[in-house]
C-alpha cells in the first residue's frame, strides 16, 4: 500500500503490446465535477447558496492549510436553502457533450465505468437521474441534508493517510483490472499515478500534472471525444500500432 500523492512510478501498470488490447481487460474510474458536467457541481451550489466565506475556505485549502477533506467539511456546512431549493438547482445542471452517448456506448460494448468522485454523492445522483441516468455506480461523499439542521457530509470512502474525502487510489486498488482514469483536476492526480492511461480534460489541471510527471495519456474536449478514443481502440490492430494507449499528446 502506498500513500495517496506519492504513488512511485513503478507501481504502474505496463502498457498492453501490440495485439493484447481488449477493451473488457479495462475499468473506467471517471470523475464527476468539470468532467461529466462543465461546471463544478459542488462550487456551483457554493456559489449560488453559501455565504462568500466559502471562498475563503478554498483558499486556505489551495494554500495547503487544510486537507480537501477539511474544506469540503466546511462549506457544506455553509450551504443555506431548503432541501427542495437544491433539488431545483440541481436539477437544472447540464452534462458534458456526449456524456449519454457515452454510457450507451459504454454498456454496448460491456465496458466497466464507476463514476468516482471526492464531490457529493447526492448531487451527483441527483444530476444523473434529471438525465435519465439512473443506475450508473458512483462512489463519493456523503451529503446529509435536513431542512432543520443544514448540511453536513460524511466520508465512508476516506483514508486516515489521504486529504482527500473520497481515497481514489484506494477505490482503484479495489480492481484488478487495469484502469483507464478519465478526469480533469487536483482530485484525480494521485490516481494518474498508478492507472495505466489517463484522458484529461484539456488545458485543466490533470492535463498539465500528467505532462509534467510523464504519465501516459491523452487530452480531450468531451465525451464525443473520448467515445472515439475508444472506438479506435476497439478495432482490430493495424501496422500503425495501437492507436490509443500510446503515450502521446497532452
Amino acid at each position: 500500500m502506498y500513500i495517496c500523492g506519492y504513488a512511485p512510478r513503478s507501481l504502474k501498470y505496463e502498457l498492453p503490446s501490440a495485439g493484447e488490447l481488449k477493451l473488457d481487460d479495462w475499468n473506467i474510474i471517471c470523475d464527476f465535477d468539470g468532467t461529466i458536467t462543465p461546471l463544478d457541481i459542488t462550487d456551483a451550489i457554493l456559489r449560488k447558496f453559501a455565504p462568500p466565506e466559502w471562498e475563503e475556505v478554498e483558499e486556505r485549502w489551495l494554500r495547503g492549510e487544510i486537507t480537501a477533506r477539511q474544506c469540503m467539511e466546511q462549506q457544506v456546512a455553509m450551504i443555506q436553502t431548503p432541501v427542495r431549493g437544491l433539488n431545483a438547482f440541481l436539477d437544472s445542471m447540464e452534462l458534458a457533450g456526449g456524456f449519454r452517448e457515452f454510457v450507451r456506448f459504454c454498456r454496448k460494448r460491456g465496458l466497466s465505468m464507476l463514476i468516482v468522485s471526492d464531490g457529493m454523492g447526492y448531487a451527483i445522483k441527483r444530476v444523473l437521474s434529471a438525465h435519465g441516468l439512473f443506475d450508473l455506480p458512483v462512489i463519493a461523499n456523503r451529503l446529509l441534508c435536513s431542512d432543520s439542521r443544514g448540511y453536513a457530509l460524511e466520508f465512508p470512502y476516506g483514508n486516515t493517510w489521504c486529504p482527500a474525502g473520497v481515497c481514489k487510489c484506494s477505490v482503484a486498488a479495489s480492481t484488478a483490472s487495469r484502469i483507464l482514469l478519465i478526469g480533469d483536476g487536483r482530485s484525480d492526480c494521485c490516481l494518474a499515478g498508478s492507472a495505466a492511461f489517463v484522458l484529461a480534460k484539456e488545458g485543466k489541471e490533470l492535463a498539465r500534472h500528467c505532462a509534467t510527471h510523464g504519465y501516459p495519456h491523452r487530452t480531450f474536449g468531451d465525451f464525443y471525444d473520448i467515445r472515439a478514443e475508444l472506438e479506435t481502440a476497439a478495432e482490430p490492430f493495424t501496422k500503425k500500432g495501437y492507436p490509443l494507449l500510446t503515450p502521446g499528446r497532452a
